[in-house]
């Protein structure tokens, strides 16, 4: 007897340690993913030590074969066709998974704080405009997205419990607002083609917490925590937290490139945000290992800081001089370029309704810079330089697609300085001829320095003729 009972509970063990140690994927890896079309794109899992395992793809009938390693893992590079679909994925290993409703096309990363966050159909008492026309149209888009479940980790991690969602009215409504007007306008301006979107955001997080331990390790003031395994959804500003339990198990996976919309909670150290940034970035890029893939940023909102400033007296107006912070940011990175949204605050929403602005600006940043597709403004002017012509300040302006207008509204966010440094409301028009804007005021006979629209909140006033607004800018550095 004790002998058959030994047996007997072996038998109901064994199972069990075996299942332990299947085949399995990694987390992007599954029904309704998008891969990036014309590209090897890394497919990855683990299995047990030594394992032989094979890759099949129904596009082209190939079969990629590896060995599980050491520890278990096991990766391969698999060639992707044109966009299209759907296809299906086998892979066998010690067990065997199949991958259906698979599609080729074009993979955008998605990341930042809540702005990136806010789903589709909004927040709680807090809209997405157009929220609705949106999500009953996303029927047959064939727009796919990942929501990367909000998780700070101190412990690099490798995956996470999420699966790709296809779009429809049912569902739609979770995605990212500026993911999804995103996607959709790439969609419609590139042909209706497989759209895939990563979304790795989580709300009230700072630059820092993004940023893994190499580029923490170039500032003396980024302290990198110990690397314990101790995971929260409420340490989302110690830094690295966000990289390690969000972005780490996302790695190698082949991507097009990436959005970003982050800014709001680094008002608190404005000089360190931009090469912080840069930092993170050029981090990302070198853990990817497939270049410098485009990096598309979203300017905050304007927005009343006045209840927020209170560390950083000394710069009240702190949305203005984060709003620089992030432009200077586009120098710091290289294949970047940054979406302007001085037109689509709210004053007392931190959350403001405009995300399709938001998406779409990025959208058309991408279709410039990375699909090629020129005769449009992609984006907004920029300030360049500042001439004194006797007491007129004249500022000259680049990436100006087709000059400059305020749709016949008077130039009221513009101020004037002279040696005192003192700044008055100024008088500002649009030299038509130039494409400049000439600053002037009875108060300052000798300008040395102009603001525009440098404060808190504003609703912008000075656009591009393509629709785009102008960033808040100034000339000095007092």
């Amino acid at each position: 007897m004790r002998y058959s009972s030994l047996t007997i509970l072996l038998a109901a063990i064994l199972p069990v340690l075996c299942n332990a140690q299947k085949l399995k994927l990694g987390s992007l890896f599954s029904d309704n993913m998008v891969i990036q079309q014309q590209s090897e794109s890394p497919v990855w899992g683990w299995d047990n030590p030594g394992t032989k395992v094979s890759v099949t793809c129904s596009w082209d009938q190939k079969t990629y074969k590896t060995t599980a390693s050491g520890d278990g893992k096991w990766i391969v590079k698999v060639k992707t066709p044109v966009a299209g679909g759907p296809f299906n994925m086998t892979v066998k290993g010690s067990g065997s998974i199949v991958l259906h409703n698979v599609f080729a096309g074009e993979v955008w990363l998605a990341s930042g704080q809540s702005n990136m966050s806010m789903p589709l159909k909004g927040y709680f008492c807090q809209p997405v405009a157009g929220s609705n026309e949106a999500i009953l149209g996303s029927r047959n888009k064939q727009i796919h997205f990942i929501n990367v479940p909000a998780l700070a980790s101190y412990k690099a991690r490798d995956n996470f419990h999420a699966s790709w969602m296809a779009t429809s009215p049912a569902t739609a409504g979770e995605c990212s607002a500026v993911a999804w007007f995103f996607a959709d306008y790439l969609q419609q301006q590139l042909g209706n083609i497989p759209i895939g979107i990563i979304n790795a955001s989580f709300g009230g997080s700072n630059v820092e917490a993004w940023m893994p331990p190499s580029a923490c390790g170039k500032f003396t003031d980024i302290p990198v925590p110990p690397q314990s395994s101790d995971t929260s959804e409420w340490i989302n500003n110690v830094p690295t937290v966000l990289y390690n339990g969000m972005i780490h198990p996302l790695v190698s996976y082949c991507i097009k490139g990436m959005i970003w919309y982050q800014g709001e909670s680094n008002i608190f150290n404005v000089p360190r945000y931009a090469p912080s940034l840069a930092a993170m970035v050029n981090a990302w890029r070198d853990e990817w290992q497939c270049g410098s893939f485009p990096f598309y940023s979203t300017q905050i909102a304007p927005y009343d800081y006045t209840d927020w400033n209170f560390f950083t007296p000394q710069w009240p107006e702190i949305s203005a001089y984060q709003r620089e912070a992030q432009m200077i940011s586009q120098k710091l990175i290289p294949n970047s370029a940054m979406a302007v949204l001085l037109d689509a605050g709210e004053e007392h929403q931190i959350h403001p309704p405009m995300k399709k602005a938001a998406g779409e600006r990025l959208a058309l940043l991408a279709l410039a810079k990375t699909y090629g597709m020129k005769g449009f403004e992609a984006e907004s002017p920029e300030f360049d330089s500042l001439e004194i012509q006797g007491d007129k300040a004249i500022v000259h302006f680049n990436k100006g697609f087709n000059g400059l207008t305020s749709y016949e509204k008077p130039l009221q966010l513009f101020e004037i300085a002279g040696d005192n440094r003192v700044f008055v409301k100024a008088q500002a028009y649009i030299d038509g001829d130039k494409g400049t804007v000439v600053v002037t005021s009875p108060l300052v006979r000798e300008p040395k320095a102009v603001r525009y629209a440098f404060k808190n909140f504003v609703k912008a006033e000075l656009f591009g003729t393509g629709g785009l607004p102008v960033s808040s800018f100034r000339t000095d550095n007092w």
